[in-house]
């Protein structure tokens, strides 16, 4: 198999399931060799399987491609340390990593317990930051030796993190915050050869297809266009994990079934400066002003 990512080393989490193992089968179709991280848990995070990694491995070496399980958890020291340590020992290299495991907790604030706070925060926005600090170590030893590598760094936000999501206080946090964390890594890992971006995917996942399950249902038409599919989300992710994508960094995109969108994020509207301090009364009245000449917000994902 040859393609964008022929001979690359790819880590995919949360690859047993959903998005992640499309962007598994993806990789492994374009060339590349995989690592299929999985712990196997519930949609909730509970509970433990090596079977869901372990299947897309077998599926991936059925269709002629190279992959190998890794079923630790990412949030953890030693199972991220072991994440890269796997990719190394076992093909030599590490090229790119997609970040993507998570699990849902969804409460209204007034209901949601500190345990749910803190799972949810852990799972999706340690368990990004941790494989790529220990990916980012890697590829700054190897830029220090002279071997500036074409590094990679795919990161899973959602709409919720873009926009807001009502009942998901905790995911939307930690979806933003995964935003935040991929625009510092881009700025800081530049130099070391590794391109850091972000997706925002809508797509059937076991998290999406209860709460959304109006637009997340397969097309009972034959031949007809699953949008929400998660396969169709994976040609960006193979692209921006290949060397093709070279100069794209620091970027956010929304895809969903045939669609691909450039996220502007935050950025300076209307501005007033008195050049000296405000009133209350003063403030306020240009705070009217300003508002009156800025767009609208978009409306929060998820509200009625």
């Amino acid at each position: 198999m040859s393609g964008l990512c022929g001979g690359r080393v790819a880590v995919v989490t949360g690859a047993g399931r959903g998005l992640g193992r499309a962007h598994a089968l993806a990789f492994a179709a374009d060339g590349a060799k995989v690592v299929v991280n999985d712990l196997g848990a519930g949609p909730d995070g509970v509970g433990r399987s090596a079977d869901p990694a372990q299947e897309v491995v077998a599926e991936i070496r059925a269709a002629g491609g190279e992959a190998v399980a890794h079923t630790g958890d990412i949030a953890a020291t030693d199972g991220a340390a072991s994440l890269v340590a796997t990719a190394l020992d076992t093909y030599g290299r590490l090229d790119t990593l997609v970040s993507n495991a998570g699990f849902v907790r969804d409460r209204m604030l007034v209901n949601l317990g500190e345990e749910e706070w803190d799972t949810v925060i852990r799972v999706h926005l340690r368990g990004h930051f941790l494989p790529l600090r220990y990916a980012a170590a890697h590829w700054r030893a190897e830029t220090k030796v002279g071997r500036t590598p074409a590094a990679r760094v795919i990161h899973t936000s959602s709409g919720a993190g873009l926009m807001g999501s009502v009942g998901q206080g905790n995911y939307a946090a930690a979806k933003a915050g995964i935003l935040g964390l991929t625009l510092v890594a881009a700025a800081e890992l530049d130099r070391y050869g590794v391109q850091v971006n972000a997706v925002a995917p809508a797509a059937r996942t076991r998290m999406t297809e209860t709460t959304f399950a109006d637009t997340m249902t397969a097309p009972d038409r034959p031949g007809a266009f699953d949008t929400m599919a998660p396969a169709n989300v994976s040609p960006l992710v193979v692209w921006l994990g290949s060397a093709a994508c070279a100069g794209v960094t620091g970027r956010v995109f929304e895809a969903d079934g045939g669609r691909i969108t450039v996220m502007d994020g935050w950025r300076r509207g209307p501005t007033v400066d008195k050049g000296a301090r405000w009133t209350p009364a003063e403030a306020g009245e240009a705070v009217g002003e300003l508002l009156a000449a800025a767009r609208p917000p978009e409306p929060v994902y998820g509200a009625c």
